[in-house]
């Protein structure tokens, strides 16, 4: 069973993938404890916000109300969309075995995409995308993995301070090379100009959430 909190069709607006029309599949539960997180309605799991997936399909208000579904009960309500691109995102959704969805999705025909902290173990077909965003010294107190930054497609790093870019440059002396996106913290000037000066210094890339500015989820 997955705990779903959100189902919707939209453009995929950060990185790689930016512009892709996808599904969304949010799911529930998160221990990461991001101070700027803008999905900390999904952090906790209240048996009492327990609600039908029909529930989870029509909803158009942030709330922490999430459906446990199964993953022939998801597949069925994603095989009628005309979007073939997948993302799979929460909360933290690799607290969650998302290789037997993952690999039937593949099957037939769409490409699928999981984005991750980095705390948990990446159990996903090998044939997805895996979009690490590297989550260190949260309050949550979880630890990053050296397994997951070697299985990322891309590292999307969210900068919001000098000290980001810093953690950054550390990872990929300890890790490796990486295809790097970096992400300013809430769209702010301030962030945008650092991350612009990071990306022409290092060779990196930029990724602006262009779905916020197209005003869509």
């Amino acid at each position: 069973m997955l705990p779903v909190n959100e189902l919707f069709e939209t453009v995929q607006g950060e990185a790689t993938f930016t512009g892709m029309p996808s599904m969304f599949v949010r799911l529930q539960r998160c221990d990461v404890g991001c101070p700027w997180c803008d999905t900390k309605y999904t952090w906790e799991m209240d048996p009492a916000q327990v609600v039908t997936l029909a529930d989870i399909v029509s909803k158009t208000v942030t709330s922490p109300a999430y459906a446990s579904v199964t993953v022939d009960q998801l597949i069925l309500t994603l095989r009628p969309s005309r979007s073939r691109h997948l993302v799979l995102t929460g909360g933290e959704p690799c607290m969650y075995d998302l290789t037997e969805l993952s690999r039937r999705m593949i099957a037939a025909g769409w490409t699928v995409q999981v984005e991750t902290s980095g705390t948990e173990e990446i159990r996903i077909d090998p044939r997805a995308w895996v979009t690490v965003s590297p989550k260190l010294h949260m309050p949550g107190g979880r630890t990053f993995r050296a397994d997951a930054w070697q299985r990322a497609n891309e590292i999307k790093m969210p900068v919001g301070k000098p000290a980001d870019v810093e953690t950054l440059k550390r990872c990929i002396e300890h890790y490796g090379p990486a295809l790097v996106w970096l992400q300013p913290l809430s769209m702010s000037r301030k962030a945008t100009e650092l991350c612009m000066d990071a990306a022409r210094r290092n060779g990196w890339r930029i990724s602006i959430q262009t779905h916020k500015y197209l005003g869509v989820r």
